[in-house]
């Protein structure tokens, strides 16, 4: 079910779900919440099987991805955004950091965590972030640990540095590495190939159902786009 599709059901039910323009700001999570809480539902603002039922009654197993992981389809929605080199800065990178309250000086700062506490911000207002988002491996803190599955975030080292790592989102995955979606690969949002050996942990936020999302472990299906990180 789309964004736009329960911002009109939530309108028309006078939930008062903001503009009805197909993003999950706000006021449409805040919407969904009242409309669980008055039907006797967790709200946790996930649009998951029992309250698609309980808006759209006629309409069986209407739940998707996008409502179940909103995290992730923003992340989706954001590839191909990409760091300005010299005096320019990307104004949709820098915006992330202004909405958080962060200190970030420009887009030639390293940006996956940066990226990765927008996606979830964003879309799960309720979930702590950890301190300093900023810091890859400070999102091994974060959530619940989960094994590594699509959506859920993977932090990983890098090669030669105790201190530094890299974090992102699962999106497949095959025999030697994971393919993860994330901010600040080749200086944009992409899909790149990690090795497997580099993780360091898998996270799931505490504010969500944790529940299987399907990816086959060894898929060997590499997309053309992805690339080695």
């Amino acid at each position: 079910m789309r964004t736009l599709e329960i911002q009109r059901r939530l309108a028309a039910l006078g939930y008062g779900p903001g503009p009805l323009d197909g993003i999950r700001g706000a006021l449409t999570i805040a919407a969904i919440k009242r409309f669980q809480t008055e039907n006797g539902l967790t709200a946790d603002g996930i649009v998951g099987p029992r309250t698609t039922a309980r808006l759209f009654p006629a309409v069986q197993d209407a739940s998707s991805p996008a409502q179940l992981m909103p995290w992730f389809a923003e992340a989706e929605r954001l590839k191909g955004v990409r760091e300005i080199s010299g005096s320019r800065h990307e104004p949709a990178i820098m915006g992330w950091a202004k909405r958080l309250g962060l200190w970030y000086p420009d887009d030639e700062t390293p940006w996956c965590g940066l990226f990765v506490a927008h996606c979830v911000a964003a879309t799960l207002p309720d979930e702590p972030l950890p301190g300093n988002p900023l810091g890859a491996r400070n999102w091994l803190k974060f959530g619940i640990a989960c094994p590594p599955q699509r959506g859920a975030l993977l932090v990983f080292s890098r090669p030669g540095a105790s201190w530094s790592g890299h974090v992102g989102f699962h999106a497949a995955e095959d025999a030697g590495a994971f393919h993860v979606l994330g901010g600040n690969q080749s200086n944009a949002v992409n899909v790149s190939r990690i090795a497997r050996a580099r993780l360091l942990g898998a996270r799931w936020p505490s504010t969500v159902a944790f529940a299987a999302t399907g990816t086959p472990a060894g898929d060997r299906a590499i997309p053309l786009s992805v690339q080695e990180l």
